[in-house]
């Protein structure tokens, strides 16, 4: 049978799901997503996602790569899916792609952002369940002087689960853009990289904030980058608060209509 490479980008509120890969018993985005491919064509569909967010963890730019039957035209799909899938995860766009595209491997780049609650209304119901409520005072130098020492390419393995990645992996990321904004009410932590790793994104900012409220030096952060392990990195910030914003791609893994 003909089939048709897409690419799915999906937005999900992650707080009901037990992160994005397939797990039994668990609900999963990984599952929830194949559930409805398959219900839709017939068959078992797999859905392939750019890396693996945490339980907790949001996306508003989940990449999804997937085979269909070549009569599943992009737009078509994108409304039947969305006619389908629980009221949490939403089909935003559809590509269709090159055979070789794949959603992990052909990546270049991918953003995250991580949102900080300054002020009381954080506790909100409306705000609190995507925002950490911090009610220290943050010494914003100290947060950008940590910033802009991620910028570059390090070895994050002291800032990375411990055996989460092969033992061959040098642990290397290419960081293009790591930057603290201020917003009303608070602070957001916007990052891009060519990869992360499990966790990476949350250890950054736990140690950040430490640092910007005076339980650790701004030096810490390069010397962390030096580090075998995790052993001396602050804990991982809490999942709620993190989105996947973006994955790009090679133009050229496009299809052009």
């Amino acid at each position: 049978m003909a089939e048709r490479t897409v690419q799915l980008v999906l937005h999900y509120d992650g707080a009901g799901f037990s992160g994005w890969q397939r797990q039994p018993e668990q609900r999963t985005v990984q599952g929830v997503m194949e559930e409805a491919l398959a219900r839709l064509c017939g068959a078992p569909v797999a859905a392939l996602g750019s890396g693996r967010t945490d339980a907790g963890v949001h996306a508003r730019g989940q990449a999804v790569g997937v085979r269909v039957p070549e009569r599943w035209d992009v737009q078509k799909l994108r409304r039947a899916l969305n006619a389908i899938l629980p009221a949490d995860v939403w089909v935003a766009t559809v590509h269709e792609m090159d055979a070789e595209f794949h959603a992990r491997y052909s990546a270049v780049s991918r953003r995250y952002s991580y949102y900080v609650g300054m002020d009381d209304e954080t506790h909100s119901p409306f705000r609190g369940r995507y925002e950490l409520a911090f009610g220290q005072p943050l010494d914003r130098g100290a947060l950008d002087a940590a910033a802009a020492h991620l910028v570059g390419e390090h070895c994050f393995r002291g800032f990375a689960v411990l055996g989460t990645a092969p033992p061959h992996d040098d642990h290397r990321c290419r960081v293009s853009e790591a930057r603290w904004l201020d917003r009303p009410g608070g602070l957001v932590f916007e990052i891009e990289a060519n990869r992360f790793l499990h966790h990476m994104v949350r250890f950054l900012v736990g140690t950040m904030l430490d640092v910007a409220s005076g339980r650790r030096p701004v030096g810490d952060v390069p010397r962390l980058l030096a580090a075998a392990d995790n052993r001396e990195t602050s804990s991982p910030a809490a999942p709620h608060a993190l989105f996947l914003d973006r994955v790009e791609y090679p133009r050229d893994l496009y299809c052009v209509p």
